[in-house]
This record gives C-alpha cells, sequence and structure tokens, in this order.
C-alpha cells in the first residue's frame, strides 16, 4: 500500500514573524522554548518540499516609532540590527534542527550574514534551503511588513503567511471589545478602505499591486504555519478579488 504523501498548497512561501511573538510571554528578547515550536513548525513544511523565506521583526529589542527624541532614520537603524539578531536566533535553532538555512540581510554584514541578493535567495531556496531576511527593507520609515511583501514580490511567492497574536482579521479589536467579528475572507480594498489592522496601507497596496495574497493567523498555535501551507483553513485571508 502507498503511503500517503502530503501536498503543499502553496509551492514557495514567505512567512512574517514579529519579533514579539518570538519573545511569548516576556514580551521582551527571546523566549527559546516558544522558538524552537515556531521552527518546529517551519521544518514540517520545509520537509514536504514548501520553498520558505522569512521576514522576522525587531519589536521584541527595539521600536523605532517609540523611540522618543531620537532621529528617526538612527531608530529605525537600531531596529534593524534587532531584526538580524532574530534573523540568526531563528536560524540558529532551525539549523539544530537540520534545516538549511541562509541568513540574508538588506544591509552589509558578511561576518554574520549574506548580503541580500535576490537571484542568490531564489536559489537557495530552490535548493531547499530556508532563507531569512533581516534588517527590513534596508531604509528607515518602512516597516519589516512592508519588508515581508516586498521580498514576496522579489522572490515571486505566492504567498505572504503572516503570523500574529490573534486568529485573523476583525472588524475592531477583539482584545477589546467581545462582539469584535472576525472575517474569513477579505479583499485588499476592504482593508485599505476600512483600515483594517492587518499590516501597513504601504505593505498592503504592494501585495495588492503584485496580486499577492495574504494570510493572517495565530501564531499561538505554531502549527498554523504548517497547516497553513497544506491549505488547511486557519486565518484570514486577503486576496485581490
Amino acid at each position: 500500500m502507498s503511503e500517503n504523501i502530503v501536498q503543499p498548497k502553496y509551492g514557495r512561501v514567505l512567512l512574517k514573524l514579529s519579533g514579539e511573538a518570538l519573545a511569548g510571554e516576556k514580551k521582551i528578547g527571546l523566549d527559546y522554548s516558544i522558538i524552537t515550536k515556531i521552527c518546529e513548525s517551519i521544518k514540517k513544511c520545509a520537509d514536504i518540499g514548501v520553498q520558505i523565506g522569512i521576514v522576522v521583526g525587531g519589536g521584541n529589542f527595539w521600536r523605532g516609532r517609540s523611540s522618543g527624541a531620537m532621529d528617526r532614520t538612527r531608530a529605525d537603524h537600531i531596529g534593524m540590527l534587532a531584526t538580524t539578531m532574530n534573523a540568526l536566533a531563528v536560524a540558529d535553532v532551525l539549523e539544530s534542527f537540520g534545516v538549511d538555512v541562509r541568513v540574508q540581510t538588506a544591509i552589509s554584514m558578511h561576518q554574520v550574514a549574506e548580503p541580500y541578493i535576490r537571484n542568490k535567495a531564489v536559489r537557495h531556496m530552490e535548493k531547499g534551503r530556508v532563507v531569512i531576511f533581516g534588517c527590513g527593507t534596508g531604509n528607515p520609515f518602512f516597516s519589516t511588513d512592508t519588508a515581508s511583501t516586498l521580498r514576496a514580490a522579489e522572490i515571486e511567492a505566492d504567498i505572504v503567511l503572516k503570523a500574529t497574536m490573534v486568529d485573523g482579521v476583525y472588524d475592531k479589536d477583539p482584545n477589546k471589545y467581545d462582539d469584535a467579528v472576525k472575517f474569513d475572507e477579505l479583499s485588499f480594498n476592504d482593508i485599505l478602505v476600512r483600515n483594517l489592522a492587518v499590516m501597513d496601507s504601504t505593505a498592503a497596496s504592494m501585495c495588492k499591486d503584485n496580486n499577492i495574497p495574504i494570510l493572517v493567523f495565530n501564531l499561538k498555535r505554531p502549527d498554523n504555519i504548517y497547516d497553513a501551507c497544506i491549505g488547511k483553513s486557519v486565518g484570514t485571508l486577503v486576496i485581490d478579488r
């Protein structure tokens, strides 16, 4: 009898991980028990042939927009360094599971990571390596959400998987309002016109313009990453209708 082989729904994905998600309940720094669970799910995706790019945020170490009187450009540069720390941490745990990983950064730091080169990143993924992108876009004033959609467009990802701390997109904050309604599917126009908290408008517009769907789901259950890759119904799907 032939063995059942799980077929992924998406061949190449861009996974966006927030820095806060890597901190767990501590809200700051790194919680390796959480990172381990996340990486276990990523490995399962890689094992069934999904090509994976990852963009990590840096909010568990630094937030440029809440840096007080500091020059915004300098504050954002510090934030880029924070994303690199997270990228290296995730890479280390993935490697401990036997996953082949490369870290690429938008700002050159040759001693710790490869520089971001689009063709090289694609080649890595074609060889089954997970590529983690650090330093956002490499430019101040752009969020890591925008970096994730930019990288998704560049590597021609099938979808952006946005792992958050809520189980999808709601009409209002479900942590504040008991009557908040969750959406199973939305259009990009919906989130732009209604100003729904999916990602910033620059990132959403880039996905819309390049016809890249976004799946927003809860990372509190890390296996949602794997479930999303095999096409199970999780979170909220944002598509260009």
